[in-house]
């Protein structure tokens, strides 16, 4: 029988790679993380919790203009944008720390180096030799995508330069018309920036619900976000003035800064994967099996890297999963449908389930109830921000096979509602819920007159 250095060795130290190996170290295995950045990964380090930071800090102005309308007398707070980077970053510091603890604390060494594979039980970290490993598990994560190709494409940013701007700029044009692009335009608008958004499609946030994207997308523009749609970047033009955006509709918008959040890839590039045998997707991503298992017998991925859905808590899961089934004798996989997300925009967007068109798809016959108004705080003072709820239910057997939200707290209110989803809640079983007054939420369960859009028929 042969024996290796490591029962486990997993590169990527992001939250799947982390919860997998610490799990694995409890079992008493061997385990070694490696992880040629901070340990903590995108979310921790550069994604969702930095970005978070970001909305909170963003939002502060227009509180300001809600408390003048409740009585108070208008505040003269100016924004450090140095300050706020220095909290942030000691926050990072001590998140990122945590992580590294709590690996230490499970068994598990962690290597502050770059690893790629030699073949299929051999690892070599860079600068440091080679080790062999029983199992190995792929955590890398995802990179931000620009078009290389794109002339002046180096004059940009992208997400992840975006943490670290030595000053905030007095414009910004973002491309892209995802969730990442949607988030930062809130937040550098927020913030006090001139905030151009530009995206090729037809609306932002392709894939959610259309409902969804159009009620955003007007409720960005009450905030002052310019939204340039059907069009994308030509060039980009370094001058005295600022950047100059040439743009295919033959528009040209200056400004100082730019930043492309136009999508991420799979993180799998130079890790030696061929030489392992592992099968790759055309996008760059690993093929996996239900149990995140590659296509050879003892290398697995979990996150990003699988490109399956890209969330924290799924890497999560996902690596739990393996380590239940590998170290556990407990085979597990993670149900990846009806999995709930967030989208930290302003206003916030939270979904769980199918968008109309695509239960339409699925189900053939569907019940929409849908409801859009002005929320309580807003009313008060004479305000135009706007919510919007949306159920959609399978006609034939009355199941809720999706739930969408956007207003204030909507990513708190979608946890609640997705468990009843995920646990195939009928509407009728849904409305037996008593409403919490006065909530924004209790509109979820006070809905019962189909929405029938002007000119169409309920059939």
């Amino acid at each position: 029988m042969a024996t290796y250095d490591y029962d486990l060795f997993v590169i990527g130290a992001g939250s799947g790679g982390v919860r997998a190996a610490r799990l694995a170290a409890m079992s008493g295995a061997k385990v070694a993380v490696a992880e040629e950045h901070r340990v903590g990964g995108t979310c921790v380090i550069r994604g969702c919790v930095p970005k978070k930071f970001m909305v909170y800090a963003s939002e502060f102005a227009s509180y300001a203009k809600v408390a003048e309308g409740y009585g108070w007398s208008p505040s003269q707070s100016t924004f450090d944008w140095s300050k706020f980077l220095e909290a942030k970053d000691r926050e990072i510091a001590r998140l990122s720390g945590i992580y590294v603890t709590n690996l230490s604390n499970a068994g598990a060494e962690i290597v502050h180096a770059r690893a790629t594979l030699k073949d299929v039980h051999t690892v070599e970290i860079v600068g440091k030799g080679v080790v062999t490993a029983d199992k190995i598990l792929v955590a890398t994560g995802g990179r931000p995508w620009s078009p290389a190709d794109l002339p002046g494409i180096e004059h940009a940013i992208t997400s992840e330069e975006a943490f670290h701007l030595p000053q905030l700029p007095k414009s910004i044009m973002i491309a892209g018309g995802g969730y990442i692009a949607v988030e930062f335009a809130g937040i550098f608008a927020g913030l006090g920036v001139d905030t151009t958004l530009v995206y090729r499609g037809a609306n932002i946030l392709r894939g959610f619900d259309d409902d969804v994207r159009s009620h955003l997308a007007e409720e960005m523009k009450k905030k002052g976000i310019k939204i340039i749609l059907g069009c994308e970047h030509a060039s980009i033009e370094k001058t005295d003035a600022g950047l100059v955006n040439h743009m295919s509709s033959g528009l040209d918008v200056v400004t100082e800064q730019v930043m492309f959040a136009t999508g991420r890839k799979p993180h799998t590039k130079g890790l030696g994967l061929e030489a392992a045998g592992v099968k790759l997707a055309d996008s760059g991503a690993v093929m996996v099996d239900r149990f995140s298992k590659t296509n050879v017998d003892n290398i697995w991925a979990v996150g990003d890297v699988t490109d399956r859905i890209n969330l924290t808590p799924v890497a999560i899961r996902e690596g739990a999963a393996f380590s239940q089934t590998e170290f556990y004798n407990n085979p597990t996989s993670f149900d990846h449908d009806m999995v709930a997300s967030a989208v930290f925009s302003q206003p916030p967007v939270g979904s769980v389930g199918q968008s109309e068109a695509d239960a339409r798809h699925e189900h053939g016959k569907v019940d929409i109830y849908l409801s859009r108004f002005r929320p309580m705080k807003t009313t008060f003072y004479g305000g135009d921000d706007r919510c919007l709820i949306k159920l959609v239910v399978a006609r034939d057997s009355q199941k809720i096979v999706g739930c969408h939200v956007v207003g204030p707290d909507s990513p708190e209110i979608i946890q609640m509602a997705a468990i009843a989803v995920k646990m195939g809640v009928t509407k009728a079983q849904w409305d037996s819920t008593c409403a919490v007054h006065p909530t924004l939420a209790e509109e979820l369960v006070t809905m019962r007159d189909k929405y029938v859009p002007a000119g169409l028929s309920a059939a």
